[in-house]
């Protein structure tokens, strides 16, 4: 029977015999003298075998990497020199005097402790990956913070509830999971994107403070911070108005992060979603990174540059600039590297002006300012591109000029590369935690393609007592009592107060397009609900996978998910999604217009 987790021996044991069991982690064979670190889920301590147990070292010298093996030693001190104080057990080693292996092990597909995997081939080999002390460590995070949480949550009132799983599809913004019905014919189920309407209900069936860590479900293009199958901490209270509810979900975060990783966070900025947008070009800016854009739309309107003046009275276009101090030491390739960058994002090319002397401003050959564009623009605008700007000797403006999403989404995700990569060295990015409210979200946004108004967030979002008028005049202007709360660049959470009285819900349907016999079918069980004295209420709710990704440092929440789906939305474990057989779908009433495709 075990005694002690091998990584948690440390010196108060000398001289006690402990009963291990764990994985060979590695074993060694040092002139007669065998070396096994054995691994458990705490750790690895160092087991030293001795021919002067002949069994012991027979069943040592017959044990390879991985085999589950149980010894029993005697814990003494690690010979001088040896020690490691990385480890717990970095000042111990176990003298084995019996071992046992539990179970033989083929050679696995890598080693535990190699960092230079391909994804692939860790998500094909999950259980082995799951072995990495890198993943067992964030996936006991995990738990850690979801332990935190839950703490945190009784002691403030809050009321864990389960909602369905099984639910009706509902239009949110991203596709539902369907689940075909084999006892209602042709009918079928969604898989919750979130149980927003069901934590709702809650409120107006009078628990006043829920919470729920639960499994949500979008069928979506993925990235990597998004999972087809992702868990949300849900959160919903009754009678607290936007400031106090962040309040909460603030203190909240503070907790959390100081007792799990020690971090204190210290305050949250509130950052109006406008300002956000015209400083940063994201809703979620990453405030590490001290660059802004300069708006040049108003100034490009006179110019005769047609890349710029093009965009500048184009309706919905944006021309604006990016400093870079520092920045004129960038080679060709360099600039050329960035403009493939932002060609991602829908950018056409990527505009530059090397600052070499502020005092010698012309757009002739012998100028300051070095760029091909020079030329094309007035000495005036060059003068106030500076002046903006702020530009310095040695510096690089880059431009963005098209569409304004285009140019929010580039040059927004520019600033961001070129911070994380030069912004140390140059002075303007910082390595710390940089969290941040956004707040005063537009309500709607208007779709072109379909000619009508969208929910920014979702239909039951409060607009601002101060607009209500807006909904029907100038539904663009009209502000919402939503707050999201961003670390470094990440949207950690996001919610509103929600409406709750019947005459403002019914002006949000008109302002959307949706009349009331399609309010009715969607959203029916919901509003006929709301009739019976539904509170004020609001809520918010965290994405668990990507908090645990930004204490962690991963790269992608993929890394802090036990077994997710890949970009593609695959498991590579199992070989989901899969196809069925004839009779599974006869009996689900499902007929497939197209054969499945097997890769």
């Amino acid at each position: 029977m075990r005694t002690n987790y091998c990584g948690l021996i440390n010196e108060q044991y000398l001289g006690q015999t402990v009963t291990l069991q764990g994985w060979a982690h590695r074993r060694r064979d040092h002139g007669g003298v065998i070396f096994i670190d054995l691994r458990d889920r705490e750790g690895i301590v160092q087991v030293v075998v001795d021919p002067d147990t002949p069994d012991a070292f027979a069943t040592a010298d017959g044990s390879r990497s991985e085999y589950v093996l149980e010894i029993k030693g005697i814990v003494r001190a690690r010979p001088e020199g040896t020690t490691n104080s990385k480890m717990i057990s970095g000042q111990i080693e176990v003298l084995a005097k019996d071992i046992i292996i539990l179970n033989k092990a083929e050679t696995p597909p890598f080693q535990i402790d190699d960092e230079n995997l391909s994804e692939n081939v860790r998500l094909t080999n999950r259980v082995i990956d799951l072995r990495r002390p890198t993943m067992q460590r964030n996936l006991r995070l995990r738990y850690q913070v979801a332990l935190l949480v839950r703490n945190f949550l009784d002691t403030k009132g809050f009321i864990d509830i389960e909602t369905p799983m099984l639910t009706r599809s509902t239009p949110e913004g991203a596709r539902d999971y369907l689940v075909p019905s084999r006892v209602h014919d042709g009918q079928f189920f969604a898989l919750p994107q979130s149980p927003q309407l069901f934590k709702q209900l809650l409120m107006v069936a009078g628990f006043d403070r829920y919470y729920q860590i639960t499994k949500c479900f979008r069928d979506e293009d993925l990235r990597a911070d998004r999972q087809p199958e992702f868990t949300q901490i849900d959160i919903e209270t009754s009678f607290l108005n936007e400031e106090e509810i962040m309040s909460i979900t603030e203190e909240m975060a503070r907790h959390v992060f100081k007792e799990a990783i020690n971090v204190d966070l210290g305050e949250f900025p509130r950052m109006a979603y406008d300002d956000a947008m015209f400083y940063y070009g994201s809703d979620k800016p990453d405030l590490r990174v001290d660059l802004k854009f300069t708006e040049l739309t108003d100034l490009m309107k006179t110019e005769e540059f047609k890349v710029f003046r093009g965009a500048a009275d184009m309706d919905g276009g944006r021309v604006v600039g990016l400093r870079v101090p520092g920045g004129a030491v960038m080679s060709r390739k360099d600039i050329d590297d960035y403009t493939k960058f932002v060609g991602i994002y829908g950018a056409k090319g990527l505009a530059y002006i090397k600052v070499e002397d502020v005092s010698n401003i012309t757009n002739g050959e012998d100028s300051g300012l070095k760029a091909p564009i020079v030329k094309f623009l007035s000495v005036e605008a060059l003068k106030t591109i500076i002046e903006r700007t702020g530009a310095q000797n040695g510096d690089i403006i880059f431009f963005g000029a098209d569409k304004r999403k285009i140019v929010d989404e580039a040059i927004g995700a520019l600033r961001i590369k070129i911070g994380h990569e030069r912004g140390e060295a140059g002075g303007y990015f910082t390595k710390s935690w940089k969290p941040l409210w956004v707040v005063d979200f537009p309500m709607f946004e208007y779709d072109e393609d379909g000619k009508r108004w969208n929910a920014c967030h979702h239909p039951f979002t409060s607009p601002k007592a101060e607009h209500l008028e807006l909904l029907k005049t100038s539904p663009g202007e009209c502000k919402a009592r939503a707050y999201d709360m961003v670390l470094n660049g990440w949207e950690m959470g996001g919610g509103s107060v929600r409406i709750h009285q019947a005459d403002v819900q019914s002006t949000v349907f008109d302002a959307l397009g949706i009349g009331e016999e399609e309010a009715q079918n969607k959203f029916g069980f919901l509003l006929d609900n709301l009739k019976f004295g539904a509170p004020p209420h609001g809520g918010l709710a965290f994405g668990l996978d990507r908090l645990v990704t930004l204490m962690t440092g991963a790269e992608s929440i993929r890394d802090v998910i036990a077994f997710p789906k890949t970009q593609r939305a695959q498991c590579l474990l199992t070989n989901a999604p899969n196809a069925v057989d004839e009779k599974q779908l006869r009996e689900l009433h499902i007929k497939l217009r197209n054969p499945p495709v097997i890769e």
